[in-house]
């Protein structure tokens, strides 16, 4: 490397820290990545149980509608590098990608592994230092100074892509907030996003295990408001719910007191309550002298028929041919609408995402550099902005570690 290039810094070796990473290289930059844990792209490795879910090939706008907060802040990020940059990057480093429902994308593999060797790929001109900075100090002549280790490091640029308060075990334990304060910037609340959700009903621990496919759900509050809808999947835990919806849920609710909602399960979204109605009669005159409890076998997965016939009150050896129209009715009434009593968000540790962060008001959206500190930069998790499951956050991650390489190394 040429002794006279910029040097950068950037601290921490997420997807945002590598992409900026390798970026800052590619044009001409000196980089050196400081990285608390043992290798890069600890957090990376697990997202998307393991498959990795790199974007949402979806418009600009529709991407927007799917952020959370702050999303008019990405609009320049994302004219730099979209989904479709994306998807070029990857292909260009050799990982072959497929669509899947919800423009989702993944790796052809279904490995994460091969999106992490990708992103270790493409900012392997970068030196990576493995120790955690502690510091970070800019003096009169703007010089920044690093201290990692019992060493101090001297850099013409600092990137901060330390990633969020969730998974501290991969390294996003929130020192990246403290630097950033140090140096003036405001940290805005920090709350867990995309979240599993904890229940007192004994129904979910009964349950743990099942997952729910193709069902819709709908959060009400205590006056039966909707606050929230959704289709898709989710799953039962010893102490409440989780899946793709129950996070999108858990985004889409934070900040409340959840305390008093109730979550709606529709078991069967495609029947209307006639063809349901008509679905069962149909089932019941095949089983006609069958216990009722053993006649749910087409309607229901079997871990979920004890609980739901608990549900209704209705005895579970009764005969089919007896069950009263009334209590038909109660069945396509709970099947439509299964309840389960939301009690509150797991621990910020076991969030996805972190809500929360470097307030974007100090930030320019064209840059990624620090309004305060110039020269300073940020990109990923650590800044204010979140969004639901489907791609959206590991893509904010490689726009604003795009954007704050290629201006880190421009500066």
């Amino acid at each position: 490397m040429n002794t006279n290039s910029k040097k950068v810094c950037v601290i921490g070796g997420g997807p945002a820290g590598m992409m900026a990473a390798g970026t800052a290289s590619l044009y001409g930059a000196d980089v050196t990545i400081f990285e608390g844990t043992d290798r890069l792209g600890k957090k990376l490795a697990i997202t998307g149980k393991g498959r990795c879910n790199v974007t949402n090939r979806c418009t600009v706008q529709e991407f927007l509608e799917n952020v959370i907060t702050n999303p008019r802040f990405l609009y320049a990020a994302l004219a730099e590098f979209d989904a479709e940059d994306t998807i070029s990057f990857f292909n260009s480093l050799g990982v072959e990608l497929k669509t899947e429902r919800g423009k989702r994308v993944f790796p052809v593999s279904d490995k994460a592994k091969d999106i992490v060797d990708a992103m270790r790929k493409y900012s392997e001109a970068a030196r990576v230092i493995y120790k955690k900075a502690t510091d970070v100090k800019k003096d009169e002549n703007g010089v920044f100074s690093v201290t990692a280790g019992d060493k101090t490091y001297l850099f013409d640029s600092v990137i901060i892509a330390t990633g969020g308060k969730s998974y501290p075990l991969t390294g996003s334990d929130g020192s990246g907030y403290r630097l950033a304060q140090r140096l003036g910037h405001k940290v805005t609340a920090l709350t867990p996003s995309l979240v599993p959700i904890e229940s007192k009903s004994a129904v979910c621990k009964e349950l743990q295990g099942l997952s729910l496919k193709n069902v819709s759900i709908t959060v009400r509050d205590e006056n039966g408001n909707k606050l929230f809808s959704d289709f898709g999947e989710m799953m039962f835990t010893h102490f409440g719910i989780t899946g793709p919806m129950i996070l999108s849920a858990s985004s889409h609710l934070k900040g409340k007191e959840i305390e008093n909602l109730t979550l709606e399960i529709d078991l069967k979204p495609a029947l209307d309550e006639k063809t349901l109605d008509a679905r069962i009669l149909s089932d019941f005159k095949e089983q006609a002298n069958k216990d009722f409890i053993n006649s749910l076998g087409g309607l229901l997965p079997a871990k979920l028929i004890e609980p739901f016939v608990k549900s209704l009150g209705i005895n579970p050896r009764k005969k089919v041919n007896v069950i009263t129209k009334e209590e038909r009715r109660l069945i396509v009434e709970r099947l439509k609408c299964f309840e389960v009593p939301l009690y509150k968000f797991r621990p910020i540790e076991e969030a996805i995402i972190t809500s929360g962060g470097i307030d974007v008001k100090q930030v320019n959206p064209k840059t990624m550099m620090s309004k305060i500190t110039d020269g300073l930069y940020f990109a990923g998790e650590i800044l204010d902005l979140d969004a639901y499951t489907g791609g959206f956050n590991l893509q904010i991650a490689f726009s604003t570690g795009y954007l704050a390489g290629k201006s880190s190394a421009e500066y």
